[in-house]
C-alpha cells in the first residue's frame, strides 16, 4: 500500500490510477484525512454497497452485542417454545 499526500505537489490522477492498479493508496489530505483507492472486483463492490445498507448494519451492531452463548431454556423462550 502507498500513502499520498495530496497537498503542494499533486500527482496526476492517472499516475494514482496507474499505482493503484498495482497496489491500494491511501490519499491523504493536508488536514490529515485519509481515503482508500483500490482496484473493485464483484466482491469489493457487493461490499461497498452492503456498507451501505443502513437497516443490515444496525441489525449486524445489535446481533454483534447479543451474547455468544444461549442456554437450551433461553432459546426455547426466544423461540416461543415450552
Amino acid at each position: 500500500m502507498k500513502t499520498i499526500k495530496v497537498n503542494g505537489s499533486k500527482p496526476s490522477l492517472k499516475k494514482v490510477l496507474q499505482l493503484a492498479a498495482r497496489s491500494d493508496v491511501v490519499l491523504q489530505t493536508a488536514e490529515g484525512k485519509e481515503f482508500v483507492l483500490s482496484p473493485v472486483d464483484d466482491f469489493s463492490l457487493e461490499v461497498a454497497l452492503v456498507r451501505q445498507n443502513q437497516a443490515l448494519m444496525r441489525f449486524l451492531a445489535r446481533r454483534s452485542k447479543e451474547p455468544k452463548k444461549y442456554t437450551v431454556s433461553q432459546v426455547k423462550s426466544r423461540l416461543g417454545l415450552r
